[in-house]
Parts: structure tokens; sequence; C-alpha cells
């Protein structure tokens, strides 16, 4: 692994840890879409972060996703639980930005404040691990 691949990977994260405040303030000032958005974007750029230190990467979110599920989640490398609540978190995020009557609760959005926590955490210690 070379320099520019770390220094990606950090700059990933550093953008998964703002998203990840923005969620936080969203959610206590009544923002609940933008909260979940927000917390998305947190798991989003998490994931990102470990597809750094690789030789792929891809421009459609759900591509992302699927790649890290198929090459990190089922080979035991993040327990099966991270890979179900991205699902989840993914699925309301989408909601929440195309659904025009879907109204997001509080409680929703700070269970996705919990799922990207959750991603961030993992990610973290993945890296430091392996990175």
């Amino acid at each position: 692994m070379d320099n520019r691949q770390r220094e990606l990977s950090g700059y990933r994260l550093n953008q998964a840890e703002e998203s990840l405040e923005v969620a936080k303030n969203c959610c206590d000032k009544g923002f609940y879409k933008d909260s979940i958005n927000r917390s998305y974007y947190s798991a989003f750029y998490s994931v990102k972060a470990v597809l750094a230190y690789g030789t792929i990467d891809f421009k459609r979110h759900k591509d992302v996703i699927g790649y890290f599920n198929k090459e990190y989640v089922a080979s035991g490398v993040f327990p099966r639980e991270l890979g179900r609540r991205l699902g989840t978190l993914k699925q309301y995020r989408e909601k929440s930005d195309y659904d025009d009557f879907y109204i997001a609760s509080k409680e929703i959005a700070i269970e996705q404040i919990e799922t990207a926590n959750l991603v961030l955490d993992k990610v973290k210690e993945y890296l430091k691990i392996n990175g």
C-alpha cells in the first residue's frame, strides 16, 4: 500500500466523521430526513475508506456497497450484522431523499446514526490493524 492510498483513506474517514457530526446536529434540530442522509454518507465514506486500500473503486453507490458486502462482509472481515444494517440505512436514505411523502421519525434517525457510528468504528478498527 502506498502513501496515496493511505491519504485517500484518511480523507474519506474525515468525510465520514464530518458527515456523522452533521447527522447528529440535524437530528438534534429535528431535520430527520437530512440526518438519515448524512448518516448514510458517513457509512458510505467509511466503506470507501476501506476500498481506498485496494485497486478498485466505483462511481455508483450500489456498486460500492455491493462490492463491500461481497468482499468484506460475506468473507467475514466485517460482521454480517454490519452488512444488514448498511442495507437498511441505504433503504432509509433512498426513502428520505426520493419518496415525496416519506416522513422520517426521530427514532429512525437515531437508529441510522447508530449504524453510521458502528460502521465508522468497525472501519477504524480494521484500518488500524490492516492500514
